[in-house]
């Protein structure tokens, strides 16, 4: 497995980002790794404790708010991994919100990529609040949902009620995917290999010393918390159904997209599609312990079908299934004394 290829992780401290680190490092390549603060002990500990990190690991300090300090991470990577997103707005920065500095951030490692002139492919931690299958004349919902599927940003949202969290994640994930993949080689060979994942709600274990954001949002039913619950909420009426995948399938599905010799575009990455009923049957049946909340998610409801294999047809396995997925989210929680 020993690998002289030279690869780059942007937010290498977040709870993809830092499980992707280990993966890469374990399979033997040499990983440049951005995070915001070299001077943060604990997260610059946390990737320098993992294995195979001494001369293999290199840091580099970069903030999505200012892109141009990618370049020097980027510089001599084959390929790259844009995981780094902004969840909320610096205020008094240069961009008037987070959709505007996560454009600008693509623009900049997109550009530091073909400077390089050694990245041949870049594949960016995409998700799937951008493929909802919402119709454009907000007439209800498509009866389906792959990759040909994009969020409308348009009064098709309205019903929604997003707050402003919300409504800028999906803002901003929905423009930053459209703006990748114009990037893409075009019919000539020109420009660059470009891939993205949009992941449904990623749950499993972590690295991280609490439990992360969407694994809260996974178990929200079992922790009673308002905002998380909120969220799978969110994700329920946007998507018709919740898609989710186990954390160690995402980052096996990023390095997939490396070591296969040919694939650019958009791929799915989620193995599971269910309804936040299913997930509280689940908890209920096999966590007698825990109260678990009773849902009131007023989804249209609508027979939406997961139609994407695109991914398993390059080749790709999940590993995880639905009921390993919640289990292992519990696992976690409980082993960071959250429950």
């Amino acid at each position: 497995m020993e690998k002289s290829c030279k690869v780059c992780v942007t937010g290498g401290t977040g709870y993809i980002g830092s499980y992707l680190v280990k993966k890469l490092l374990d399979k033997g390549y040499i990983v440049h790794v951005t995070l915001r603060d070299l001077k943060n002990e604990s997260k610059v500990g946390l990737l320098k404790s993992l294995p195979h990190s001494e001369g293999k690991l290199l840091l580099f300090e970069a903030n999505i708010y200012n892109p141009v300090d990618f370049e020097p991470a980027i510089e001599g990577c084959q390929f790259v991994f844009h995981v780094a997103t902004p969840l909320a707005h610096e205020a008094g920065s240069q961009y008037k919100d987070s959709t505007e500095a996560s454009l600008a951030g693509i623009k900049s490692i997109i550009m530091a990529c073909v400077r390089a002139g050694t990245v041949k492919r870049l594949i960016y931690t995409a998700s799937v609040v951008s493929a909802s299958p919402l119709k454009d004349d907000q007439s209800g919902f498509n009866d389906f949902m792959d990759e040909t599927c994009w969020t409308p940003l348009n009064d098709s949202l309205a019903y929604l009620s997003l707050d402003d969290f919300h409504k800028d994640y999906v803002y901003s994930k929905t423009l930053a995917e459209k703006h990748i993949l114009r990037y893409g080689k075009n019919e000539n060979g020109e420009g660059l290999e470009v891939v993205t994942l949009p992941c449904g709600l990623v749950g499993g274990d972590t690295l991280q010393s609490f439990t992360p954001g969407s694994v809260g949002v996974l178990i929200s039913q079992v922790t009673h918390n308002e905002n998380a619950f909120k969220s799978l909420e969110f994700l329920e009426n946007l998507l018709g159904k919740i898609p989710i995948v186990h954390v160690d399938d995402v980052c096996e599905a990023h390095i997939f997209c490396i070591e296969n010799d040919s694939i650019s575009g958009r791929y799915f990455c989620a193995s599971s599609y269910i309804s936040s009923k299913d997930i509280e049957d689940h908890y209920a049946l096999h966590y007698p312990e825990f109260n678990v909340k009773q849902g009131n998610v007023d989804v249209l409801k609508k027979d939406i079908k997961w139609s994407s294999t695109k991914l398993c047809d390059k080749g790709f396995v999940y590993k995880y299934d639905t009921k390993m997925i919640l289990d292992d989210s519990i696992n976690c929680a409980r082993r960071v004394g959250h429950i």
